[in-house]
């Protein structure tokens, strides 16, 4: 059997689901911080494992995992490597340039709403 004090938590709790929900300002800086950094990680996740698995096909051409009868799989294996090895450094700065981008077009707003925040 509940008590009294158990039983208006529960019905609190209850309340609380069926009312409608009010964004607060934490959770609108929460979403926007979220939309500034996401699609730059989510783009260096997918170009990078791109740029890895060049690597890794390079890799193989040169230590002749792949393509063993085919004299000119070596020097082409390194090409393909470096190409890889080039793209997974590049992909670093591409990731840099697209945070800076997208935190250049939505830091007014970040800012204005971390203000209100901390009541500045």
């Amino acid at each position: 059997m509940m008590n009294h004090e158990n039983q208006t938590k529960y019905a609190e709790n209850v309340r609380a689901q069926y009312l409608p929900h009010e964004e607060t300002k934490l959770e609108k800086l929460r979403k926007l911080d979220r939309k500034v950094k996401r699609p730059a990680e989510i783009f260096a996740y997918i170009f990078g494992s791109a740029s890895a698995l060049v690597l890794g096909t390079g890799m193989c051409f040169a230590m002749k995992v792949i393509g063993v009868s085919v004299p000119a799989m070596m020097p082409a294996g390194i090409v393909i490597g470096c190409v890889g090895i080039a793209l997974c450094v590049a992909n670093y700065f591409i990731y840099k340039a697209m945070l800076k981008s997208r935190k250049k077009k939505y830091g007014d707003q970040v800012l204005a709403l971390s203000d209100e925040l901390l009541n500045k």
